[in-house]
């Protein structure tokens, strides 16, 4: 299982919006291929910055599957408007 993280910064005051939307573009995701799950949680400190985390069965699932996807186009409308800046993305494997 590979873990992908990333910290999205949303420009202030887009935050509601972009909550909505990323609930929409939930459904993007899950329909590809070697997806398991994945959860948006907010900052405390700072209101404006969400910590994404997907689970997926393979890094190329993502990095393949999902970028290179007709459903990424969708995800990509609704969601990349809000970031500033655009966020860096890792991937993790599991090591205990």
């Amino acid at each position: 299982m590979i873990l992908e993280v990333a910290i999205l910064n949303i420009i202030p005051g887009k935050e509601p919006q972009f909550e909505k939307d990323f609930a929409i573009a939930g459904q993007y995701i899950s329909a590809i291929k070697g997806y398991i799950k994945h959860s948006l949680s907010k900052c405390i400190e700072q209101p404006n910055k969400y910590i994404l985390l997907v689970e997926w069965d393979t890094l190329e699932d993502h990095t393949i599957g999902f970028r290179q996807s007709t459903e990424y186009q969708e995800w990509k409308k609704l969601l990349h408007h809000y970031y500033d800046p655009f966020p860096v993305v890792e991937h993790y494997e599991g090591v205990s």
